[in-house]
């Protein structure tokens, strides 16, 4: 990934903070078949290495679990919201109109070495730990136990596990920094009237940083 140096996100913990708020990854891998890309929910763990391990699982009839070995180099992707961006939205366009459209966002790449779990222990528990993460915010969080065991017991024999342990993390968050202070606030103002109010909120922090 190209990241000039105004966009480089360097600090491990907001990489992986940005990995916990948005967790449907890419997975990105070249097996035996040529290229794979998969969107799972990852489960993003911290005792294991030092940057981090990811757990998630596929379908039994997802052939990526066959066409990867153990030790595999993958890619995961996480995108934390995006936003185009108009020229009009600059004020200094208004004055010399030397702006062009452009697109704002926040990723990270996370390079890692995969290892495939066909085991249902494994299995079971990614699915109680993502559940109960991802139920939290319901008034009645649904848990595996409210499914009938003759029902959950099958549906548990039909995924299969991925481990990756993270090897590196490249992290960018295109926020408009190269700009200036009034540009970035003029953007900001923009998609904050729009359904991407979680760029503007982020690029209010770029404009403060920058005016400082």
């Amino acid at each position: 990934m190209y990241i000039p140096k105004d966009f480089e996100i360097t600090d491990v913990k907001e990489m992986h903070q940005l990995m916990c708020e948005y967790p449907l990854g890419i997975l990105m891998s070249h097996g035996t078949q040529g290229l794979h890309a998969n969107h799972l929910p990852f489960e993003l763990q911290f005792e294991q290495s030092e940057l981090g391990t990811l757990h998630a699982h596929v379908s039994r009839q997802n052939p990526i679990w066959q066409v990867l070995n153990d030790g595999d180099e993958v890619l995961v992707v996480f995108c934390a919201g995006d936003a185009y961006i108009s020229p009009q939205w600059y004020p200094s366009k208004h004055e010399h109109h030397r702006q062009v459209p452009t697109w704002n966002y926040r990723v990270v790449h996370a390079h890692g070495k995969v290892r495939i779990h066909d085991d249902e222990r494994y299995v079971r528990g990614v699915v109680a730990r993502l559940t109960r993460k991802h139920e939290a915010t319901q008034t009645t969080p649904w848990k595996m136990s409210d499914a009938p065991k003759d029902y959950l017991e099958p549906m548990l024999q039909e995924i299969v596990g991925i481990e990756i342990e993270i090897t590196t993390l490249r992290g960018k968050a295109k926020l408009s920094q190269n700009k200036d202070y009034r540009d970035i606030l003029g953007v900001a103002d923009a998609l904050s009237n729009t359904e991407h109010k979680v760029i503007a909120d982020v690029m209010y922090q770029v404009a403060e940083v920058k005016n400082k």
